[in-house]
């Protein structure tokens, strides 16, 4: 019993690993998803007078990285051009696996943990009120 203990627990150990770093990163992509979505409906689709794309995208990722504030994830924003007036604005999250809280870990027992990445896109008009163009 001891010999098959000492078999079954490394297999055991890493798929709960992976189990709990799937759990942790759709929710982390949940809560993203949501986040990225009203940053960019607030500081983008109605820029102030004088607010250029750059204020924007940098706005955009203030919001997004304050309200992601674990040390296992980090985002970046970045806008492209859209047909007619539109510019698509793109917020990436970067999560890092955890072996259960202690931090980021690339491998468990010789089985390699990738960094995860999930983007989120979103597609606006930035009208400015009172400008013409």
């Amino acid at each position: 019993m001891t010999v098959e203990f000492a078999l079954a627990f490394p297999v055991m150990i890493v798929v709960a690993v992976i189990a709990v770093n799937a759990l942790l990163f759709f929710s982390d992509c949940a809560r993203f998803d949501r986040v990225a979505r009203d940053a960019v409906r607030v500081h983008a689709a109605s820029p102030g007078y004088g607010q250029t794309l750059a204020d924007s995208i940098g706005l955009i990722a203030g919001d997004i990285e304050a309200s992601i504030d674990a040390d296992r994830l980090s985002a970046s924003v970045a806008a492209g051009g859209g047909s007619h007036g539109h510019t698509t604005f793109t917020a990436t999250l970067r999560f890092a696996p955890t072996l259960f809280g202690i931090g980021f870990k690339s491998s468990v027992f010789g089985i390699e943990l990738p960094m995860l990445e999930h983007s989120v896109s979103m597609t606006v008009d930035l009208y400015k009120p009172g400008v013409l163009i």
